[in-house]
């Protein structure tokens, strides 16, 4: 059986002309160990664009649990991140050495001290441990944030020694406190070797000051762009960072204040005073920076534009940003305002590689080691930790609407079980709906994966050009499962 590149998009386009004609009532199946004894039902449209913001795909247990409770309760939930028992996902990572080692552990590894392990043993393993979590984790809400933050205090994995300091960084930084403090994640990354490597500050000393560090921590990582600095301010901050370093013998790889590279003189931070005070002096800064209206403002933005549109309400962006400074930059009372008055006015997203990937996983209850998965994430443009400047891989639709040969790739690559370590269960999953005839079948199909039936004219024109090709019944659903996968529909989110 075949089906011709030409037939394949054809098919594409009919699915995403037909769902036009549909109503919009998303269904869902479970992704790993036990299947849905019943067949899924309708859910609104509303609540399937709110629960695919909030996962990654959400599976038939979130969605039963979502039409059960409702938004607000399902947002605590998952706001509560340490109440979820999430051992199955724990689990699946319990075989990786190096997540949990210390940077001194991981330079060792590096240089290939530890039997078995090499230097990219180190990236390869964050990179799918990044993903099984995505995956299979029940705390979707908290892994959406570890990404966004991934996003914000970006750090490219290929500089210098970031391929084993990035572990640290996603363990002590990103990780530790992505539904916490503002200010304490904003503290966290100040100290990160891997930051300091990235972002050059530890080449920033008295004789010869780097502004990098400096220049992102107000741009990207605080006030924003237009967060009414100066380049003077830059000038000034990257002063009071000269001596910020990391350490290269013992306890290699640590955060370290460095006196003798430390320029002891008075100096001038968005009109702030600050006295020669060492370490203390940056640290004032960082204090009165995470503070600032402007970083509120910023976070908040940042923060809408991931969660609604990409151009987000700006009376949602001034009450998040409002409650940013009323609780001294709380994450989940921020998350709340965006989320349970925001998702109300949330409009299309054109989903990212990762999301695309992850959706189909998710709703096809792959089971995988997502190791294979890296190799179609860098032909899509977002292979994990791999984007080269801070600002991190982008959050709108229009810096992604081109490059869709790897999807279509990756829709029948997955279909046909052909990724490495990577099976679906979708016969599996349509047994539990199915009545027999192939139509209602592909209903249930196209529910699964686009939440609702598509047009009855237009499914069997489907299956009919799927016929064509000589299929059986059930290889007219996996090309239509592809297809539907590959299809301009399935993009958006």
């Amino acid at each position: 059986m075949t089906l011709s590149r030409r037939d394949f998009l054809k098919l594409s386009a009919l699915v995403t002309a037909s769902t036009v004609l549909s109503s919009c009532a998303p269904v869902y199946r479970r992704l790993a160990g036990d299947l849905p004894s019943v067949p899924w039902t309708a859910i609104g449209a509303i609540d399937f664009l709110a629960l695919n913001r909030l996962t990654f795909g959400p599976r038939v247990e979130e969605r039963a649990r979502f039409v059960e409770i409702g938004l607000q309760a399902w947002v605590e939930e998952q706001l509560d991140f340490d109440s979820i028992n999430d051992f199955d996902c724990e689990i699946q990572l319990s075989s990786f050495k190096t997540l949990k080692r210390a940077a001194n552990e991981l330079e060792a590894i590096s240089n290939q001290l530890f039997d078995g392990y090499d230097r990219e043993t180190i990236p390869n393993e964050l990179r799918q441990a990044a993903l099984m979590r995505q995956i299979y984790s029940k705390r979707q809400l908290y892994e959406i944030m570890v990404e966004f933050w991934s996003d914000h205090f970006n750090i490219y994995i290929e500089k210098g020694n970031d391929f084993y300091l990035k572990t640290v960084d996603d363990r002590e930084v990103i990780r530790k406190h992505a539904l916490g403090s503002f200010r304490d994640l904003v503290w966290a990354s100040a100290h990160s070797p891997a930051m300091m490597v990235y972002l050059d500050n530890q080449a920033n000393e008295k004789s010869h000051p780097n502004e990098n560090y400096a220049r992102e921590l107000m741009e990207l990582h605080t006030l924003g762009v237009d967060g009414g600095y100066t380049q003077k301010d830059v000038m000034e901050l990257a002063r009071c960072l000269t001596g910020w370093n990391v350490k290269e013998h013992f306890w290699l790889g640590d955060f370290v204040f460095k006196d003798d590279l430390h320029d002891t003189y008075e100096k001038n931070v968005l009109g702030l005073s600050i006295q020669p005070s060492g370490q203390a002096e940056a640290e004032q800064v960082i204090e009165m920076l995470v503070a600032h209206p402007n970083t509120a403002r910023f976070i908040s933005t940042k923060l809408a534009r991931r969660f609604i549109a990409d151009e987000p309400s700006q009376e949602i962006i001034e009450k998040a940003a409002q409650i940013f400074l009323n609780t001294k930059g709380d994450i989940k009372s921020v998350l709340r305002v965006i989320l349970l008055e925001g998702l109300a006015l949330a409009r299309p997203k054109y989903k990212r590689p990762a999301n695309f990937v992850l959706s189909a996983l998710r709703m096809l209850n792959v089971e995988t080691d997502a190791v294979a998965l890296h190799d179609h994430l860098l032909r899509m443009g977002q292979l994990y930790f791999n984007w080269p400047t801070p600002d991190g891989y982008p959050d709108t639709s229009e810096a992604w609407q081109g490059n869709l040969m790897p999807r279509w790739q990756f829709a029948f690559a997955l279909i046909r079980n052909e990724i490495k370590n990577t099976e679906h269960n979708l016969n599996t999953l349509l047994d539990v709906s199915s009545t027999g005839i192939l139509e209602d079948d592909v209903d249930s199909l196209t529910s699964l994966l686009l939440g609702a039936p598509i047009n009855r004219l237009a499914r069997n024109e489907i299956i009919d050009s799927v016929r064509g090709v000589g299929a059986t019944d059930e290889e007219i659903l996996q090309i239509i499962a592809a297809g539907i996968i590959a299809s301009p529909a399935f993009q958006w989110r």
